[in-house]
Parts: C-alpha cells; sequence; structure tokens
C-alpha cells in the first residue's frame, strides 16, 4: 500500500461513512437487514472498476488495516455494547444452553471441522485446525445484528447473544493455539495434549480475572461521580483498557471485555448509575454500534472480492458443507441433555451460527509464510460470504416459518382493529374538509359520516373486548402512552427553559424525574 497522509486517510474513511450510512438508511427505510445489503453493496463495489473509488478499496483492504479495524477498533465496542445491556439474571436464566452451545458447541465444531479437513480438503494438521477455529466462531458482530432487525423471542435471543459473546472469545484462543503452538503439542504426545489443554485454561482464566477486576475497579470508579458524559468516556476507557491489557498479558482480550462489560452494565450500574446515566450511556452505545456494524459490513464486502476462486469450485462447496454439518452437530449434541430448548429453537440456532467479519480478521493475521494460508483465506472468504448473504437472508423467514418471532397473543388482531379505526376517522376527516371546501350541505354528508361513526363505535368496542381478553397487550399499550406522556412533558420542560421561565436548577431537576419514569417503563418492559 502507498504511503498515506492523514488528511488523505481521514477523507478515505469520510467516504466509507457516507458509504455505510446511506446503504443503512436505505436498507432500515426498506425494513431489511442492513448487513447483509452492506456486504452485497460492498462486494459491488468491490468488483466494479470505479476510479474514484479505487483508493478507498486499496485502503480499506489492505490486509493490515482491515485486521486491526475488526479486532482492535471495532469488536471491543460491538462486545461491549452487547454485554453493557445483557441483564445477569437473563444469563443466569440460560447458563446452561449457553454454557452447553459456547463451550461444548464451540470444541465439537472445531474437533469436527478439524478432522473433517485433514481428510477431505488435504490440508496438514496446522492448517486444517486454524480453519477450524476460525469457522468455529459464530461471529457476534454478524449474530447480533442480524438477529436484531428480524426479531426473535426473548429467551431464544439471550440464549444467542450469550453463544456469541463467549463463544468468539474461545475460538480466537483455539486460533492462537492452533497457528503457533499445535504442531509442538502434537510432537510431545500426551504431555503435549497436557500443555495445550493448560494454555488455554491460562488465557481464558486470564481473561476472566483482567476482565473481572477491571469491570469491579471501573463500577467503583462511576459510584463517585453523577455526570454521565464522564460516565462514558469511562465506559469507552473499559472496553478498550480490557481488552488492550489482557492481550498485552497473553490472555483472552475478547472474554475480558465481555466480562467487564456484564459487571459495569449490572453491578456497576446497581450501585453507581442513575436512570439518566444508563439511558445516555445505552443511546451512546447504540449510535457506536450502528456505525461500527456497517463499516464493518460494507468492509467485508469489500474485502470479498480480494479472493480468486478459479478452480476452487469444488473445494469450496466441500467446505460450507463441513461447515454446516459440524454446526449442525455442535448445536444438537451439545443441546442433547439441556431441557427446556424447543426443537424449533435448535433449528434457529443451527442456520443462524453466522460467520463475519471476525473470521475474516483472523485468516488475514495469520503470517504471511503460514503454510496453506492462501487456501484458508479463500475457503474462510467464501464460507463468510455465503454465510452473510445465504444464511443471513433466510434465516428472517426460518424464524418466521418456526413462530419464533411471533407477537403477543392478539396482536394482529389489535393492528387490524387500529387500522380500521385510522381509515374510518380519516374518512370523516376527507368528507368534512371536502364539504366545507366545496360547499356540499350537511344533508348529504350526514349520512356517509354516520355510518363511519357507527363502524367506529363498533371498533372501539371490539377493542375493548380485546383488552379484557388479553390484558398484557392493554398493558402494553398502556406503556406506550405513558411513555409518549413522558416526552411530551420532557419537550414542555425543556421549552420552558428556553423561554426563560423556570431556572436551570428546576428544569434538572424535573428531567431527571421525567428521565427516571422513563427508565422505569424501559426495565418494566
Amino acid at each position: 500500500m502507498h504511503e498515506l497522509d492523514l488528511h488523505h486517510i481521514f477523507s478515505l474513511v469520510l467516504i466509507l461513512v457516507l458509504i455505510a450510512a446511506g446503504i443503512t438508511a436505505f436498507a432500515k427505510k426498506l425494513k431489511q437487514p442492513y448487513p447483509i445489503a452492506l456486504v452485497i453493496v460492498g462486494a459491488i463495489i468491490g468488483l466494479i472498476d470505479v476510479p474514484i473509488l479505487t483508493p478507498l478499496k486499496d485502503f480499506i483492504t489492505e490486509a493490515e488495516v482491515f485486521n486491526f479495524a475488526i479486532i482492535t477498533l471495532f469488536l471491543p465496542a460491538l462486545l461491549g455494547e452487547a454485554a453493557l445491556k445483557l441483564p445477569f439474571s437473563h444469563l443466569n436464566e440460560n447458563k446452561k444452553p449457553i454454557i452447553a452451545l459456547a463451550f461444548g458447541g464451540t470444541f465439537l465444531s472445531f474437533v469436527v471441522i478439524g478432522f473433517s479437513s485433514m481428510w477431505l480438503l488435504e490440508f496438514s494438521i496446522p492448517a486444517a485446525f486454524v480453519f477450524a477455529a476460525i469457522m468455529s466462531a459464530t461471529d457476534p458482530v454478524s449474530v447480533l445484528s442480524i438477529f436484531k432487525n428480524v426479531g426473535v423471542n426473548n429467551r431464544l435471543a439471550t440464549v444467542i447473544e450469550g453463544e456469541s459473546l463467549f463463544n468468539d472469545g474461545l475460538a480466537v484462543v483455539l486460533f492462537n493455539i492452533s497457528a503457533f503452538s499445535l504442531l509442538a503439542y502434537t510432537e510431545l504426545g500426551l504431555i503435549g495434549v497436557g500443555n495445550g489443554l493448560w494454555e488455554f485454561i491460562k488465557v481464558v482464566a486470564l481473561g476472566l480475572i483482567v476482565g473481572g477486576a477491571l469491570g469491579y475497579v471501573g463500577s467503583r470508579i462511576t459510584q463517585l461521580f453523577d455526570d454521565y458524559p464522564l460516565e462514558i468516556i469511562f465506559s469507552i476507557i473499559l472496553f478498550y483498557g480490557a481488552f488492550l491489557l489482557a492481550e498485552t498479558v497473553h490472555a483472552s482480550g475478547v472474554i475480558a471485555v465481555v466480562v467487564a462489560a456484564l459487571i459495569l452494565g449490572n453491578y456497576g450500574a446497581k450501585i453507581g448509575m442513575t436512570p439518566a446515566t444508563k439511558l445516555n450511556i445505552s443511546n451512546f452505545w447504540d449510535v457506536i454500534t450502528l456505525l461500527a456494524n456497517s463499516l464493518v459490513f460494507l468492509m467485508v464486502g469489500l474485502e470479498i472480492t480480494r479472493i480468486d476462486v478459479t478452480d476452487k469450485w469444488g473445494y469450496i462447496f466441500l467446505a460450507i458443507l463441513i461447515v454446516l454439518l459440524a454446526r449442525s452437530a455442535a448445536v444438537y449434541l451439545s443441546l442433547l441433555f439441556v431441557k427446556g430448548i424447543a426443537a424449533s429453537w435448535k433449528h434457529i440456532l443451527n442456520w443462524g451460527g453466522l460467520k463475519g467479519s471476525l473470521s475474516i480478521a483472523l485468516v488475514l493475521s495469520l503470517p504471511r509464510d503460514f503454510t496453506g494460508r492462501e487456501d484458508i483465506l479463500i475457503l474462510a472468504f467464501s464460507v463468510v460470504l455465503f454465510s452473510l448473504v445465504f444464511q443471513g437472508l433466510s434465516i428472517k423467514p426460518l424464524i418466521t416459518w418456526l413462530g419464533a418471532n411471533k407477537e403477543e397473543e392478539g396482536f394482529i388482531e389489535y393492528e387490524e382493529l387500529i387500522a380500521r379505526v385510522y381509515r374510518f376517522k380519516k374518512s370523516i376527516s376527507e368528507i368534512t374538509k371536502v364539504r366545507e371546501n366545496l360547499f356540499i350541505t350537511e344533508t348529504i354528508t350526514k349520512g356517509i359520516i354516520e355510518q363511519y361513526e357507527q363502524e367506529l363505535n363498533q371498533l372501539h368496542t371490539d377493542i375493548d373486548n380485546l383488552f379484557a381478553n388479553h390484558p398484557d397487550l392493554k398493558e402494553k399499550q398502556q406503556t406506550t402512552l405513558q411513555k409518549h406522556a413522558l416526552y411530551a412533558q420532557h419537550e414542555a420542560v425543556e421549552q420552558l427553559l428556553k423561554e426563560d421561565i423556570i431556572s436551570t436548577d428546576v428544569a434538572d431537576r424535573q428531567l431527571n424525574v421525567i428521565t427516571d419514569q422513563l427508565v422505569e417503563l424501559e426495565s418494566d418492559e
């Protein structure tokens, strides 16, 4: 890559953000999963020769740049945001399936892909198990963004989120052992197996210790301040500090970030954050993760087009098949003795084991002289493209078909009634307006309006009956109404402050009360 000055780099990044934001906005407007749209458009941009975008493509697809952006810049933020908002109680309630998938499932997948790659893809031992580690990572960036878009049952979402947060940390550890130590361990026989197991335990345990210690210290620090901009800065330092410190001491940076964020989001929020702080920290990280996700998937699309798959189609098909079968074995076998997981959920967990940016970043981090690097790169990129596009596009229909994103009972009927109410109210409003503008007599319009009003009365009765039969639905609508009322109160206080009718101190107190009530409503939901 030719040398670029900082001004040029900033310009390229700004162009990337502009493209990513535009695609994301368009996909959201069409209510489609924006990560898939970004990957597809990124791939198209990568394939088409647009002179003005050539410097951008060359810069982004440079291995060192991509690897740094995904692993060091984006991954801590994305993992931190997800773990920060994940209630520990939810994790505890679903610990059995999460542990089974994150630990048992990851190892099963690693073993199946590793040995299958040796026999069917004719990889060497290190190359086979490096590929296995890369393909055993259910990339949290991909999984969380896709599933948040399509919507799933809350408990299923917790299991998916919990697995993805811990699975990738274990996969990264397995990758490092496979890439740099596996041959040495295999030559030592049983002693080598013991050394490898100890290395794995040490890296994971150190990650837990670093994340736990920093999360506790960070939580105690937030207790000393009631200043949400400062506490947002503390959260940034915590996420990146945990990652970098863990990596420095040869621990799992990914696990350290997840643990630190979990502690801050649960213990720290309980002892040191006001409701206003919780809300503002949550909003801040929402913005950061949307930007990071958008950039990540666009970069993945650009990066995928750099590979040459000539004469590799047979191996690519075989690699995809191996990865899919390994994921199936990992899900169904690891959950075999876990109760309370419906068969439909297992199917979603199986097909939802998406691969993404983390897999690409890992394979690009391999030394250029690593035996089999180019073959691993081609197969990994191909599996990721298949996973994000084919599996990503089909997961929403699968979830709908299996009924995992069903609305509350009676919700569809409620929507139908509301739609009819709005239709008739709009009709009455339009008739009244036309009557006044065209000087039509009331005699002509009276009969039509009365008919619509009768329909409205019946609809209101039907809605009341629906709420009586489904109290949860009524409660949800009441909560929505309360939130809108509080938003209006917030706006009213700000207007009073703007017009110097009330002082800043009074306004702050009133706004804090309103924010506390909003946070309480969101917690109840």
